[in-house]
């Protein structure tokens, strides 16, 4: 049977207490806790977001990782892509649920990285300040060979999700720092020394200031575009951006526009039907839980809305090989962004009951 898509989601793996987040939010601190104290800024702004079937989950309990695995599947993503967090010189964090996964082989599902090779600052995460939580580096060979060795049992891994027999690595900000360019040699290069085909990598593209060609030139195999912000940036009206303005100013209110306009600008078809470019599904964006009155809101994101975007991302990769109609859901649990396909109170699995739809 001709496959339809390759759909992969983001997996988010904060949802567990670690030193560094007690240490800058406070004992405790998970993602649920920005969801939780999140409020309505504006009429029918949809806040707080209440999980269902799933509940407030910790990632510790296997059980859990299971119950998600199996509602992925039996809607048709072919697997997880868990935000993976190296920040050189050996430093990692919040790696315990995939380390669990990977170790007890359980859940059964296929999983591959993508590499946040991100600084965190205060405000991007939920606090006032602008300071640096802890630095992304790029300290050389070394480290890279290091961090190549620390990835590589799950690169060994049945469940590993590969293209043309490489595993699948996608790298957050492939245009971060040059150095991006040697750790792809390096990581090439030992691939092959330990009898691996390759790596496929894929730049993830979310800055309306690169292009695809400005990544692929780099060396990627590949380019996953996300064009969230392609309306605010580059396509709404005058009269769109004065109103924004002035209700920030004298309603305080977010900068909040319809998902239903706003999906319209999130793929271009001529650039995302290229086999080398990887589309992405979105199903909502609400950023206030951790910036407040700063984020950026979708508003009225109905599965019926949702299933139109889907259908019209699916046939983005009809022509392409099989093992490149790849498309990645943006994503599956970031809930305090507002960003899920887990059921909520409001809408239960009708999500992903429409992206069932428009795969089979």
């Amino acid at each position: 049977m001709k496959t339809k898509a390759r759909v992969i989601a983001f997996y988010l793996p904060q949802y567990h207490p670690i030193p560094e987040n007690d240490k800058w939010w406070g004992k405790g601190f998970t993602e649920w806790t920005n969801v939780g104290k999140a409020k309505p800024l504006f009429k029918g702004h949809y806040q707080p977001r209440v999980p269902g079937h799933l509940g407030y989950y910790d990632l510790r309990v296997s059980e859990t990782r299971k119950a998600q695995a199996e509602m992925a599947s039996e809607y048709g993503v072919e697997g997880f892509c868990y935000w993976h967090y190296w920040f050189g010189n050996g430093k990692r964090l919040i790696e315990r649920p995939f380390n669990e996964v990977l170790a007890s082989g359980d859940p059964d599902f296929p999983f591959c990285l993508a590499w946040a090779n991100e600084t965190w600052k205060g405000f991007d995460h939920g606090l006032v300040n602008r300071n640096i939580l802890i630095e992304q580096l790029y300290p050389g060979i070394e480290d890279y060979t290091a961090h190549f060795y620390e990835v590589l049992p799950a690169f060994k891994d049945k469940r590993y999700i590969t293209v043309d027999g490489k595993p699948l690595f996608m790298i957050y900000k492939p245009l971060a720092n040059p150095e991006v360019i040697a750790f792809m040699k390096t990581w090439r290069e030992l691939a092959l020394v330990n009898n691996l085909k390759g790596i496929h990598f894929v730049g993830h593209n979310n800055d309306m200031n690169d292009s695809v060609q400005d990544i692929l030139s780099t060396g990627l195999d590949a380019v996953n575009t996300t064009r969230l912000n392609r309306y605010v940036v580059q396509n709404r009206s005058f009269i769109a951006k004065v109103s924004g303005k002035l209700n920030k100013l004298f309603r305080n209110i977010p900068n909040a526009y319809s998902y239903e306009t706003m999906s319209k600008w999130f793929i271009i078809p001529e650039i995302d039907k290229q086999q080398k470019v990887y589309p992405s599904i979105i199903p909502g964006w609400d950023h206030t839980p951790r910036s407040g009155r700063d984020g950026l809101v979708m508003t009225n994101s109905t599965p019926e809305i949702f299933e139109r975007h889907v259908k019209d991302v699916v046939k983005l990769v009809e022509d392409k090989p099989d093992e490149h109609k790849i498309i990645f859901i943006k994503s599956w649990n970031e809930w305090a962004e507002g960003n899920y396909m887990e059921p909520d109170l409001r809408w239960g699995i009708r999500f992903l009951e429409a992206l069932k739809k428009q795969l089979l």
